[in-house]
């Protein structure tokens, strides 16, 4: 019996060990970077494309003060509510002491400089597909912006989602850079389409569909899922769900207005405020994606 009790924290102690070896965060390679020097004028519309101050900037911000990145807006979901935090230039209360090393695992391993993993919240698992060149351009952008010294606030997660380690059995399951819509072959403006979509516009996020632990479900890409926040739900962009012609869909995003001459409205405001901004070849790009999706959202 001593034997068999042995054993058995023996081999608890091993499964424990394995799983915390298993759960560490996965930073990118030393001088994953070295070499490629940053553009802030390019990386101004790396920054437009991937939404960040639509998420960061203070709660009510308008025009300008949206590039103030202070952070504290509210975002609720079944595992509590997260709060954006601070990524302004400012040292101490932003992101201003981070080396452009640590801002890349954060954005594209969901790593902290502490070496803790993020929650999914922040997008890094699209993120994750960013070129070399759009992720040091963006940093250089970034150290332009004017600094905030307002705290950032912390999550509001209970047990057991407050349990950070965990999320490296998250990460286990669901960080995938693969792209969703797969190919080598499709065109230079499918492929523009994909990386604005699955990487840097992190579609995705909102318009599919959630497990249970909140990973994506692949199979049902972009065809709709409920609203976080519990209130109505986010549409699908299949064409089971969508039957917008490429030209509707650009317009949409150019002006806000749909067909139907309704007018976008909640978060997506934020989107298609950032999408105005883009070029015109890059609003096409994203409408042949969508029309290229397959009905359910269901790829090769």
């Amino acid at each position: 019996m001593r034997k068999l009790f042995g054993t058995v924290v023996l081999a608890g102690l091993v499964a424990a060990g394995a799983g915390w070896v298993l759960t560490a965060p996965d930073p990118l390679p030393e001088g994953s970077f070295a070499g490629v020097e940053g553009d802030a004028e390019r990386g101004q519309v790396v920054f437009t494309a991937a939404g960040c101050a639509s998420c960061h900037h203070a709660p009510g911000a308008e025009g300008e003060d949206k590039l103030i990145l202070a952070g504290g807006q509210r975002f609720v979901s079944d595992f509590g509510t997260f709060l954006s935090p601070n990524i302004s230039p400012d040292p101490d209360h932003g992101i201003g002491a981070w080396s452009e090393e640590q801002f890349a695992n954060a954005v594209m391993r969901g790593v902290s400089p502490g070496g803790e993993h993020l929650y999914p919240a922040f997008p890094y698992t699209a993120y994750a597909r960013m070129g070399d060149r759009d992720l040091v351009d963006l940093w250089a952008f970034m150290r332009t912006l004017p600094p905030s010294s307002e705290p950032s606030k912390p999550h509001e997660v209970g047990f057991p989602f407050n349990i950070r380690r965990a999320l490296g059995g998250w990460k286990l399951l669901y960080f995938d850079e693969s792209w969703v819509m797969a190919g080598n072959d499709l065109g230079q403006e499918l492929t523009r389409g994909r990386y604005l979509v699955e990487a840097l516009a992190h579609c995705g996020e909102c318009h599919t569909p959630r497990d249970a632990l909140g990973g994506l479900k692949r199979a049902a890409w972009l065809s709709g899922a409920p609203n976080p926040n519990g209130t109505g739900t986010i549409p699908g962009l299949t064409p089971d769900k969508l039957s917008w012609s490429a030209t509707d869909v650009a317009y949409y995003l150019e002006t806000g207005f749909t067909p139907d001459f309704d007018s976008v409205g909640g978060h997506m405001a934020e989107v298609v405020e950032n999408f105005s901004a883009l070029s015109e070849e890059d609003r096409a790009a994203v409408a042949a994606y969508v029309k290229a999706l397959p009905e359910g959202g269901a790829m090769n």
